[in-house]
């Protein structure tokens, strides 16, 4: 007997052996047990998820010699012919090579005569999205209006393309990709049962390259096979699938915590040496971060199997949570931007320079040595976020394209005015930390003592407290009419657990409502809208500006103005 693939060896026969798709077997279950049967159905989902399994497995129930039964007997006449695809009243078109009128009439004019050996006669239309518009015509009316002895099931990989008059008169059922566990969970049970040598995180990358396609991940599979001498080891599915070794991302963020900027350049020229893309290499590595942070936030759900297993978990505990979410947003960035940089190696380690440059370590302070006000306030992980994805110019200005081309007009490539900068305010080190133990607890800057406090989703409710008075054992705060939603219990116990650590002391908090509404959120508002206003009038009163306006009908863009 010649050998037999897995995808067809493994075909689901019934519901219950059918993998990843519940909610359409619990809907046709209860549809045949109750007996309310639709004329047309219409399953939709990507390549390989089950759809014409499915229908065949419906085509069974509807005409088992046992009755009409969502659990077909397999072995009666009508279920075996079905399983071996000879079934006379079981009709299966293929309309990527019958897309025309006539092939579809002649279909039709044969479902007005009753069947031959069945109980009903069904037929199967796959891709039914490849019909032409005469051809969908043509089916309209009896799709509608079908002879009881008749049943549509129909098959798509993209119903946009099915016109709205054939869906509304079919019961539709989307099939899910398959989920990565369920693949790995049935490839281990086929492969058991067939007494072939596997190891799990081989397995794992036969899901993770099929995509949520079972059919792909059986044909995978039976590749594997064939390529490991009936055995599926890890080395050799990664050489079969021409899968790279992603250590290298593991290495980039060990130096990027320890600070190493040799090492990032090394890596990312052995990556170039390599081939690796770096498009796909910014990819993989937001892929990575994501896996971090869901690591860190619910460590359980990391499968134990999982080949990265220990490594997500290792760097989960060493990247501080906003760290990994600023390395996150450059890398998405990055790989945003890169057709814009000189070259994918210069946009690629770009973002890695930027992610060290602004990584926290303890010295950070003491390798900056600002020159004046300005250079002294470094960037926050918030603030880089915010600037990368600004443009670089500070206004963007429209002019004809005729002085553009102008070669005796010498435009600068950057405007740089002169925009007045907020009076950046004594460092909240100085103003708001109080000793921890012994002397003044709190010296009455409110707004200081929120940005020192590590908050979480308490600090909505810090920024919109007004201080009333305070002593050295409470503080009294008031909360705008409009805020009051945010007084709640568990922020007033976790504003005042921050408050308590930071001095080392019980301090109670007592909140009223009202006030004058000077928060701290109003201030920076307020500040955040006089620096913008200053740089509208700088970059107005800017003679290069006016120069371009008045010699070449530019004009300012206004939302293109951002404070620095």
């Amino acid at each position: 007997m010649s050998y037999q693939v897995l995808a067809r060896k493994w075909r689901p026969k019934s519901f219950e052996t059918l993998v990843g798709q519940d909610h359409v077997v619990r809907a046709l279950t209860n549809a045949l047990e109750q007996n309310r049967l639709h004329h047309a159905y219409l399953f939709t989902g990507t390549r390989g998820v089950g759809k014409t399994t499915l229908a065949r497995i419906l085509a069974k129930s509807l005409n088992c010699e046992t009755g009409i039964t969502a659990k077909p007997c397999g072995v009666c006449n009508a279920c075996t012919e079905i399983d071996k695809g000879r079934f006379v009243d079981l009709i299966e078109v293929d309309a990527a090579s019958n897309t025309q009128v006539d092939a579809m009439r002649d279909l039709l004019d044969n479902a007005q005569y009753a069947p031959t050996a069945g109980r009903f006669k069904v037929y199967i239309i796959d891709e039914v999205h490849m019909l032409s518009k005469s051809a969908f015509n043509a089916m309209l009316k009896t799709l509608e209006e079908p002879p009881a002895h008749v049943k549509f099931i129909l098959a798509t990989t993209d119903p946009q393309k099915v016109p709205v008059t054939v869906l509304s008169r079919c019961l539709q059922f989307n099939l899910r990709q398959m989920a990565g566990t369920s693949i790995t969970s049935h490839l281990q049970n086929i492969l058991t049962q067939e007494n072939i040598a596997f190891e799990p995180t081989a397995l794992h990358l036969i899901s993770r390259a099929a995509a949520g396609s079972m059919r792909d991940a059986l044909s995978l599979t039976d590749q594997a096979i064939a390529y490991g001498g009936q055995t599926v080891h890890e080395s050799e599915v990664r050489a079969m699938l021409g899968a790279i070794d992603q250590s290298y991302l593991y290495q980039l963020l060990d130096a990027l915590l320890v600070n190493d900027g040799n090492s990032l350049i090394n890596q990312a020229k052995a990556m170039e040496e390599r081939s690796i893309s770096f498009d796909a290499a910014f990819n993989d590595l937001a892929q990575l971060l994501h896996q971090i942070a869901v690591a860190q936030t619910v460590p359980e759900s990391v499968a134990h199997d999982l080949p990265e297993r220990e490594a997500l978990l290792s760097l989960a505990q060493r990247i501080p949570a906003e760290t990994l979410q600023l390395y996150y947003q450059i890398a998405l960035l990055g790989r945003r931007d890169i057709g814009l940089a000189p070259d994918e190696f210069a946009g690629f380690t770009m973002s890695l320079l930027r992610m060290l440059a602004f990584t926290p370590n303890e010295n950070s302070a003491q390798k900056a040595k600002p020159t004046s006000p300005i250079n002294s306030a470094r960037p926050t992980a918030a603030a880089l976020i915010s600037t990368t994805e600004r443009s670089a110019s500070i206004v963007v200005v429209e002019a004809a394209s005729a002085a553009v081309a102008d070669n005796s007009v010498a435009i600068p490539n950057t405007v740089t005015p002169n925009v007045v900068t907020p009076a950046i305010e004594t460092p909240v080190e100085d103003i708001a930390r109080a000793p921890r133990s012994g002397g003044t607890s709190f010296n009455g800057n409110w707004r200081a003592l929120v940005d020192a406090l590590k908050l979480g989703l308490a600090r909505e409710l810090a920024k919109h407290c007004e201080l009333v008075s305070y002593d050295d054992d409470s503080i009294t705060l008031s909360v705008p009419e409009s805020q009051k939603h945010l007084v709640s219990a568990n922020y007033q116990e976790k504003l005042t657990t921050a408050i308590t650590q930071h001095f080392d002391r019980k301090i109670k908090l007592q909140f009223s409502i009202g006030g004058t509404g000077n928060t701290p959120a109003k201030q920076i508002s307020q500040e955040k809208a006089q620096a913008q206003a200053n740089a509208e009038s700088a970059i107005e009163e800017d003679s290069f500006v006016q120069a371009l306006i008045d010699d070449f009908g530019a004009t300012i863009i206004p939302n293109s103005i951002k404070p620095i």
